[in-house]
């Protein structure tokens, strides 16, 4: 599967953005899909996760109830909308997915295939 993130850009402080991820090349609704998040000088992280049929979540303590993950299987994308963004979100945003997992997975190495990632930068 190849994943081609987008929606990244300049956030005000407070503001939102929702990233979309696109999958193509295999049946996207076979796979576990999560977003990661790099931010500058820092080890890559989990945000959140989503099962195959979009029925069950998780997220990072750090974002629950600002961000939501969801996917849209008819149209092969995957989404993840963030509110009230603070500046410590600043950070590359990358999809990723998985058709091996039978659990949503925090770490990294619970997936195979990675998007090229989408930078979010909020102002202070």
């Amino acid at each position: 599967v190849q994943l081609q993130a987008s929606g990244g850009g300049l956030v005000q402080f407070g503001g939102s953005r929702r990233l979309a991820c696109v999958a193509s090349g295999s049946n996207f609704r076979n796979y576990v899909m999560g977003w990661f998040r790099q931010p500058p000088g820092k080890e890559r992280e989990f945000v959140a996760a989503i099962t195959r049929s979009g029925g069950s979540d998780e997220y990072a303590d750090s974002v629950k109830g600002r961000f939501t993950i969801s996917r849209d299987n008819a149209k092969n994308t995957l989404y993840l909308q963030m509110i009230v963004l603070e500046p410590e979100a600043t950070a590359v945003y990358y999809c990723a997915a998985d058709r091996r997992l039978r659990v949503l997975s925090e770490h990294r190495r619970g997936y195979a295939y990675w998007g090229q990632g989408t930078l979010v930068t909020v102002s202070s």
